[in-house]
């Protein structure tokens, strides 16, 4: 029988090792790590044949050092008390390391979406609003939910709806909830923000010469390997933009198996071969791998993986064969498997960090709903001029014309979609450089993981303290 892992215990034990390193109270250390609220509702769905579903259901409140909370909602058979605990405490931490001014939270239903009809989805959505808006777990200054596993941007519409049906204050109703369809108030870029958060970690890691050395790599992403596993949303687009970026993919993973080919798959063509024939098994030119989680153990330059927690365990690391374990999902290598990992030299850009991308734009779709002004609106026609104005100030000095398309180019102000893929990149570059920064203070004693948690309790201690409960 196999011992089922505690992903609670696992966010406990890295952050107990991170809070060696500093010298605070213990009482607030232990403030710091616990969740704060924990609501578990079971509530009746009937369904369409008329029989009659009790749904299981929980939202966790990790830290409210800073309001609103802000934490994803999945729809998963897997969800439970332990799962949600877990994840709403890296989501205070996430925030933190990123400079998020939220605290964490994470919501879940058990339920398995493939077994229930759109109709039966959305009054399952909307009962489990309603359950929060009962308890006050939900609300623009309160608790702030997101897509995750399991949900998208319909569900949230339907939160959204919902809410806004109940709140007794309209103005601001919409900022409940982030990941919205842009049409609903959502912001543009929101949908690929965790993949491509994932690639901007990725890139500028590579760009450190001295850990690429380390490794037997060379600096920058350009032709380095990569195995993604899980080609949801996260997974699917960390794939495309790190293929953009220069990278090789080389093996792609999912629940029905994976598939492997030295010389590179051609991402959408996969995705097409897959929205075809049901499965991205059988794909041209690629080995099929059963089961998937071999995929893991491929040999690359970077592995991603992007689907759930635990996949790297003491079982399979010493199989492990990537450089870099850039963790997309969140909890995807446990804290037995990492040290070993870091044994073997391995770089592990941690979850805590990586995935950040998500809730960083969600925090920009937030600011968007309560101002009630899209980015770039004010400003994208003023920048235009300017930049009309500079190129054709420069044609005039060199006495060369510039192209349509480079004129076009040069001129264009910044959209919303472009505000926030730069606020994104320049999000996870300084903090990649301050988690790093963090390590290499301590001598490289602890893990990029344990330096980010330093991070995190650092900052989570200063506002604590701020408030005078502690000296």
């Amino acid at each position: 029988m196999i011992r089922r892992i505690s992903f609670w215990d696992q966010v406990k034990r890295t952050f107990n090792r991170a809070a060696e390193f500093t010298s605070y109270d213990p009482d607030l250390l232990k403030q710091i790590r616990e969740c704060n609220s924990v609501y578990h509702v079971n509530f009746p769905l009937r369904r369409d044949d008329g029989t009659i579903d009790v749904i299981g259901a929980w939202r966790v409140e990790h830290s409210h050092h800073k309001l609103p909370t802000k934490g994803g909602i999945r729809f998963s058979m897997t969800v439970n008390q332990d799962e949600v605990m877990a994840l709403a405490a890296l989501m205070t931490y996430k925030c933190a390391i990123v400079d998020v001014p939220h605290g964490g939270a994470k919501g879940g239903i058990r339920i398995s979406r493939p077994r229930y009809s759109d109709a039966e989805l959305e009054r399952i959505t909307r009962r489990y609003t309603y359950e929060l808006v009962r308890k006050d777990f939900i609300g623009p200054g309160v608790d702030v939910p997101a897509p995750d596993f399991g949900t998208g941007p319909r569900e949230m519409a339907w939160i959204a709806d919902t809410y806004g049906a109940l709140a007794q204050d309209k103005l601001y109703s919409l900022a409940c909830v982030t990941g919205k369809p842009v049409g609903q108030g959502g912001i543009r870029g929101r949908v690929e923000a965790t993949g491509r958060g994932i690639f901007f970690g990725v890139r500028e890691a590579c760009t450190v010469g001295e850990d690429m050395n380390g490794l037997g790599l060379s600096p920058g992403l350009e032709g380095k390997t990569v195995v993604v596993q899980g080609l949801g949303n996260v997974g699917y687009h960390a794939a495309k933009f790190l293929q953009e970026g220069g990278a090789v993919l080389v093996g792609l993973a999912e629940y029905e198996g994976a598939i492997h080919n030295p010389k590179g798959l051609d991402l959408e063509q996969v995705v097409a071969h897959r929205r075809k024939t049901g499965s991205i098994l059988d794909f041209p030119g690629a080995e099929n791998i059963i089961p998937s989680s071999r995929a893991l153990e491929l040999p690359c330059d970077i592995l991603v993986p992007a689907a759930l927690e635990n996949q790297i365990t003491r079982e399979n690391v010493p199989r492990i064969q990537a450089k870099i374990i850039a963790e997309g999902a969140n909890g995807p290598t446990t804290v037995d498997a990492e040290e070993t990992l870091t044994s073997m030299g391995t770089l592990v850009i941690p979850d805590v960090y990586l995935n950040a991308g998500g809730v960083t734009v969600s925090y920009f779709e937030w600011l968007k709903n309560l101002s009630h002004v899209r980015f770039g609106r004010m400003e994208k026609r003023f920048d235009e001029d300017i930049h009309k104005g500079l190129a054709t100030a420069l044609e005039r000095m060199t006495g060369q014309r510039l192209s349509p398309k480079e004129a076009a180019h040069l001129a264009s102000g910044p959209g919303e979609e472009s505000l926030v893929n730069s606020g994104l990149e320049e999000t996870m570059m300084t903090a990649y450089h301050e988690i790093r920064e963090t390590r290499n203070r301590l001598d490289r004693r602890v893990d990029l993981r344990t330096a980010a948690f330093i991070n995190a309790i650092n900052k989570l201690a200063v506002t604590y303290e701020s408030l005078g409960i502690w000296p």
